[in-house]
């Protein structure tokens, strides 16, 4: 048996009773690691908080662990109850769904725990979440790659009038270019964008296109450590918020669409001074 648990957004107390239990049953215990993380972090002391609240050890696994090496994983189900921990809810990534295809193709049952992700938790900025249009990724430009598929996106949610969520780049434990091609791989040091980031390629792109999809002066929201204690939220147009300092990951960015008026009360209570 193979649990798939979502952990939600904030600390090692967001899991659900029923996820907890789950967990609790389970002879090897795995923890995503890389399509997002708990505000906690995963270093020694916070992993071992993680560890002390569910009563196992956490094997935490990386993207390639998840890509390459899950049949280990897969195996262990066969005859065991094995969890998967999520950030958020176990269905936010691709890979996930990936990860019950492989494991039910082996004959594994699978169970899914679901818990808050940002997909829903978002709607604490006071937009309404079914006035949302496609969701996008912004990952960090280099030198020569400089990615904008998701123009055309933002572009015919703002023809529609939705907002849209731009869920910000996450880099843990990736290999750099120059090891690759070795074929001996080092690793990047964590990366974490942030919303100032996210904001300055966006405008980068904008220039490239010429398209008015937005601007400076658009309207956007900026959000940091969602679902957290110290979540923080400002709102205002994007040449603003470029000087906001939103402070620890995890961040991610709304572009405002057309706002009803409780949509825009709601946005008051955010918008930069």
């Amino acid at each position: 048996m193979l649990y798939i648990v979502g952990l939600g957004l904030g600390d090692e107390r967001d899991i659900t009773v029923r996820g907890l239990d789950a967990v609790r049953r389970c002879a090897k215990v795995y923890m995503e690691a890389y399509t997002s993380l708990l505000s906690l972090g995963l270093d020694p002391a916070s992993l071992s908080n993680l560890e002390k609240m569910y009563g196992k050890e956490i094997t935490v696994a990386d993207r390639e662990m998840v890509e390459e090496h899950a049949d280990q994983m897969l195996s262990e189900a066969v005859d065991a109850e094995v969890a998967f921990l999520v950030v958020g809810d176990p269905f936010g990534a691709t890979t996930h769904t990936d990860l019950v295809v492989r494991a039910k193709s082996m004959g594994v049952e699978v169970k899914v725990i679901h818990n808050a992700s940002v997909m829903n938790a978002v709607g604490v900025c006071g937009l309404q979440l079914y006035r949302y249009g496609e969701t996008i990724s912004i990952p960090f430009f280099t030198e020569t790659w400089r990615p904008d598929s998701f123009y055309e996106k933002i572009q015919n949610s703002r023809r529609l009038g939705l907002h849209t969520l731009c869920l910000l780049d996450i880099r843990v434990k990736e290999p750099t270019l120059e090891s690759l091609c070795r074929g001996k791989k080092v690793y990047e040091p964590p990366r974490f964008m942030t919303v100032n980031t996210a904001i300055s390629q966006l405008l980068e792109v904008e220039e490239l296109h010429g398209g008015s999809a937005y601007g400076p002066d658009s309207l956007c929201m900026g959000v940091a450590r969602l679902g957290s204690d110290d979540q923080k939220i400002v709102a205002g147009p994007m040449k603003k918020l470029l000087d906001v300092d939103f402070g620890a990951p995890l961040h991610c960015l709304i572009i405002v669409g057309e706002t009803h008026p409780v949509e825009q009360e709601m946005l008051e209570f955010y918008m930069i001074k």
